[in-house]
């Protein structure tokens, strides 16, 4: 472990740390959600948590009474500069295609893309569906790396609408998330394949760069929640 006037600098620490400081910052912005802000819908269109069986979504997903939504699988524009890195790391088109459970032809168009990337359409979201969003990812990755590595991630984790539940529930699974990263050594930072969580790239990977992914996921989805708030305390009074 490498520190330098008191702060670490291994690779580990600085993970952590920047972990750390993303923490603190969403849970004073998480701190008093109520379930009207949480389900709050600000356009048409919103994907969110459904009641089984309300859900329009073609691939919403959940283990009980209610879904996530999810849409149809793509490559979104954002992505196409990591597909162009994995396919000059050597990863093949099947996999990539399989990875983002597309077909291949749809991968070929990706790398064939030239000039500007358009901007992605992609549906404006509650907070309910971002936080259980990233409880789905966190709850897969834990038991896919540090876990028994045989749960399917969708039946992970019991959306709610009941947005303390949802909260409390969230905040214990990061508790030991933090925990179980602790422990990481060295040799499973560089271990390609130390997560073999199935969503992703995780499993083609040094250890390093998919934690380092999943702080990325942590810290966007947590800033865009916290946008949400912000807009829901703006918003005109008597309207959405």
């Amino acid at each position: 472990m490498e520190t330098i006037a008191g702060v670490r600098t291994d690779r580990l620490g600085l993970l952590l740390d920047q972990f750390d400081k993303a923490r603190e910052m969403g849970q004073v912005r998480l701190a008093g959600l109520g379930d009207e802000e949480y389900l709050w819908e600000p356009v048409p269109g919103c994907w969110s948590i459904r009641r089984r069986g309300e859900a329009e979504t073609p691939r919403a997903f959940g283990p009980g009474d209610w879904l996530l939504d999810r849409g149809a699988p793509d490559i979104p524009a954002s992505e196409y500069a990591e597909i162009a890195r994995q396919a000059a790391g050597g990863m093949s088109v099947a996999k990539i295609a399989e990875d983002w459970s597309v077909s291949a032809e749809r991968v070929e168009e990706v790398l064939a893309h030239t000039g500007p990337v358009e901007p992605d359409e992609t549906p404006v979201t509650t907070i309910a569906w971002r936080l259980s969003h990233l409880h789905f990812c966190f709850a897969g990755s834990w038991e896919w790396t540090f876990g028994e590595r045989r749960v399917d991630p969708t039946l992970l984790v019991d959306f709610t609408p009941d947005a303390a539940v949802a909260v409390e529930r969230f905040w214990a699974l990061m508790d030991r998330w933090r925990d179980s990263i602790a422990t990481v050594t060295e040799a499973q930072l560089d271990t390609v394949g130390f997560s073999q969580y199935p969503y992703g790239s995780d499993p083609d990977e040094p250890y390093a760069s998919a934690l380092a992914g999943c702080n990325l996921e942590f810290i966007h989805h947590m800033a865009e929640i916290a946008l949400l708030r912000d807009l829901w305390r703006a918003r005109t009074p008597g309207r959405g």
